[in-house]
């Protein structure tokens, strides 16, 4: 079972779990820039405290995966950055950091979360349908995402 403690995005081992999935992001998606001009916001000021949050998960004292949440509108938050280290990878450690961030949510008092996901993650996407997500209409304007998902929490 994963330990998870939050952790500022520009901070240790946050950092280090972000640039990993940006070098993965920018190898799956021909060099794009998760911080560009065009991409949706999702960077220190977007998640942390008081309408979001970042976290890490630990097992056995090792960072082995992360992600947050930023806020949308008083209700609404969107997931961001999730990510799982490539070696960790098939255990269900992304379903138990999907749970814990939508948990986190639900405790600052949102009543509906956000996400997408792009057309080379499959996996995400079908993770987060049998998580109940629901297909919805693009509202993050981010131009390399092909799902857009909602999930209410309460």
């Amino acid at each position: 079972m994963l330990r998870f403690e939050t952790c500022p995005v520009d901070e240790e081992p946050a950092a280090s779990l972000l640039q990993a999935m940006r070098d993965e992001i920018a190898a799956l998606y021909e060099g794009l820039d998760l911080d560009g001009a065009q991409m949706p916001k999702a960077g220190p000021a977007e998640m942390s405290p008081p309408g979001g949050t970042f976290i890490v998960g630990y097992e056995d004292g090792a960072a082995l995966c992360c992600g947050g949440f930023k806020r949308l509108s008083g209700e609404v938050c969107e997931i961001k950055r999730m990510f799982v280290v490539e070696a960790a990878r098939g255990r269900g450690l992304a379903r138990e950091l999907l749970v814990e961030l939508e948990r986190r949510a639900r405790e600052l008092g949102y009543a509906v979360v956000r996400l997408d996901t792009g057309p080379r993650q499959p996996r995400s996407q079908r993770m987060y349908e049998r998580a109940g997500y629901v297909a919805i209409e693009n509202f993050n304007a981010n131009p390399m995402a092909s799902y857009f998902g909602e999930k209410r929490l309460r």
